[in-house]
C-alpha cells in the first residue's frame, strides 16, 4: 500500500452484482487513510462497509474497478476525483455470458 500521511480520502462505491450481495447494499461512501486504490481496498477489507457479509474481503479480491468510469486494477494507482469533485469507484465482480 502507498505511504501514508493520515490524509483522508473520501470515494462514493458502487457496487454491482455479487459485489453488492456480498457488501450488503448497492453504494456506500467509504473513508479511509491513504490515497491508492490498494488503500481504498484495505478499508473495505477491513469493514469499512457495516453491512458486508463474511465473504465480503474474497469477493473483492475477484473483483475489478472502475475509477470515475476508468478501468484500474493495479493497487498503487493514486485515487482522485474527477471533473465534477467526486471520486467514484465502481466495484465489478466477473461477470458470466455474454
Amino acid at each position: 500500500m502507498s505511504e501514508r500521511s493520515g490524509a483522508m480520502t473520501s470515494a462514493n462505491v458502487r457496487f454491482f452484482a455479487g459485489a453488492a450481495h456480498a457488501f450488503g447494499t448497492s453504494q456506500h461512501t467509504v473513508e479511509f487513510e491513504g490515497t491508492t486504490l490498494g488503500d481504498l481496498l484495505e478499508a473495505l477489507s477491513a469493514g469499512a462497509v457495516e453491512s458486508a457479509g463474511p465473504d465480503s474481503a474474497t469477493v473483492l479480491r475477484r473483483c475489478s474497478f472502475l475509477v470515475n468510469t476508468v478501468s484500474e486494477n493495479d493497487p498503487s494507482a493514486v485515487l482522485a476525483p474527477g471533473e465534477d469533485g467526486t471520486l467514484r469507484v465502481d466495484v465489478l465482480p466477473p461477470f458470466a455470458g455474454g
